[in-house]
């Protein structure tokens, strides 16, 4: 394909060579918990035990029956390290089973689902427990160089007049945290925060503070009409220590206004902006995990299928436009598979930002980026947002990095089975300049 992007494809059988085809049996995820400035209740590894224990207890197999763990993440905690391997033995899958931890930034649980895909495409495995956890509340805060400078000091010092010596040393910018969570939202080779990548969408696409705001709310409503018409039974409850009760996304804001939202400060671009947190995705904790099997497993088990992967897509862009990595991921498949917009039923297109979503949007409708940015002849046209994250997505929902991935492929599949419709896409914008999408279809 001619333009800017380099793509990297899975075709999961519809090329010259028919791959074996690879299901999708069964999911589950954890309500998004908002982090409210303090470590929530959960670590990632617990949200993800959570998730998978009741996953596993309804089905007809032993979990030893799994071939392989992989689970994407961002950030695990220290004592988390490859989080798969720690989920994996903690549900009870058996030692002989391998595990291993995938990272593509926002896109890791994504990525996780199709590594599992392309094992059981190529007869490598029968049956894949993939998904993705991240417990951003939990995000390490780190001591400085200049801190760590000082530790190794002390901790050489031999004699009591070198430790006195080294204590003499100590000056308050040494504790000077680095916050890892904000490190890891920002861009390390242009030196952009994520938001600031969304504020560069915006202004190339005059995208106005107000139809940031209109499609923030409207991202709240269609999570509180899904709670209300039970539309989220991909949800599976957890208890703390403390036996609090955690069933739904608690990010939601039902009250939320564009007359609210206006009034709120620009966090990125101070004070010219227009991305403010109301329009952006919250820092979130969560897990989501589903079954992927083979032909021969879903006959073996008796399993049901609630869909198929067809085909995926990895794209590299520009890191300054990352937000329009969906375009750069989905088009291909458009065109691998002689597709129109129209031709998918429903659409998953994470929120990162408001901006994000609707500058992809106003990229397809753009013919100078059409032509030159995507090597089209001409438009692609326009998405019927009225298919678009029908019940919400990550500006009410949340958006715990390394689980999103697997979330929106995990619920296109439950909207595509609750209207009766076939085909689904479920893609994300991945922080470095990519974008991953993965094209499902019910069975």
């Amino acid at each position: 394909m001619a333009g800017a992007t380099n793509s990297q494809h899975r075709n999961f059988g519809t090329g010259s060579q028919p791959a074996r085809p690879v299901y999708i049996v069964d999911g589950a995820r954890t309500p998004f918990l908002k982090a409210r400035g303090k470590p929530g209740p959960f670590p990632a590894a617990e949200l993800a035990v959570g998730c998978g224990r009741q996953l596993l207890t309804r089905q007809t197999f032993d979990p030893s029956a799994i071939d392989e763990v992989i689970v994407g993440c961002v950030m695990p905690g220290p004592d988390e390290a490859n989080i798969a391997r720690v989920l994996a033995l903690r549900l009870g899958i058996g030692n002989d089973v391998p595990a291993y931890t995938v990272q593509r930034n926002c896109a890791s649980g994504m990525q996780a689902l199709d590594n599992a895909a392309m094992e059981i495409a190529a007869n490598r495995a029968h049956l894949i427990l993939a998904g993705g956890v991240e417990s951003m509340s939990h995000c390490p805060v780190l001591y400085n160089n200049e801190m760590v400078n000082w530790l190794a000091a002390l901790a050489g010092a031999k004699s009591l007049g070198q430790r006195l010596r080294v204590f003499s040393q100590l000056r308050l910018k040494h504790f000077k945290p680095i916050i890892g969570l904000l490190r890891g939202l920002t861009d390390p080779v242009v030196g952009l925060s994520m938001g600031q990548t969304a504020e560069n969408l915006a202004y190339r696409f005059n995208i106005s503070r107000q139809q940031m705001d209109e499609f923030a709310v409207r991202s709240h409503q269609r999570l509180a009409a899904a709670q209300d018409q039970g539309h989220l039974n991909e949800i599976e409850p957890l208890y703390d220590y403390s036996g609090k009760f955690y069933d739904n996304d608690d990010g939601l804001r039902r009250d939320s206004s564009v007359e609210a939202l206006g009034k709120l400060k620009p966090v990125f671009d101070r004070p010219f902006g227009a991305v403010t947190a109301g329009n952006s995705a919250q820092v979130t904790d969560g897990s989501a995990l589903l079954l992927l099997a083979s032909e021969h497993a879903v006959q073996e088990y008796k399993l049901p299928v609630i869909g198929q992967i067809k085909d995926s897509q990895w794209s590299g862009l520009e890191p300054a436009q990352m937000g329009l990595g969906p375009v750069h991921a989905i088009t291909p498949i458009l065109q691998r598979q002689q597709f129109q917009l129209k031709d998918v039923d429903y659409w998953e297109i994470n929120e990162a930002f408001a901006a994000q979503v609707l500058g992809c949007l106003a990229a397809w409708e753009d013919d100078d980026y059409c032509k030159n940015e995507l090597g089209l002849d001409t438009t692609l046209g326009t998405l019927d947002q009225q298919r678009l994250n029908v019940d919400g997505g990550g500006v009410s929902i949340g958006h715990p990095v390394g689980a999103s991935g697997a979330r929106i492929v995990l619920h296109v599949l439950d909207v595509l089975k609750r209207n009766n419709a076939k085909r689904g896409i479920a893609s994300l914008c991945i922080g470095g300049g990519q974008g991953g999408a993965m094209l499902v279809e019910r069975v």
